[in-house]
């Protein structure tokens, strides 16, 4: 949910504004790198359980 605002957020403001900050098109990658941790950590958990 977050990712999916923040990339509306920018699509908005690269519409209304001239020229935005370059920060504002990097804004997306928080949310994106927490995804992908988070993601990554739900594959692996069967395979650590199973060699327990």
């Amino acid at each position: 949910m977050a990712f999916t605002l923040a990339v509306i957020g920018v699509s908005v403001s690269a519409v209304t504004l001239e020229e935005p900050a370059e920060w504002v098109f990097l804004a997306p990658l928080l949310p994106l790198a927490l995804l992908l941790f988070t993601g990554l950590y739900l594959f692996a958990l069967p395979y650590a359980a199973g060699r327990r």
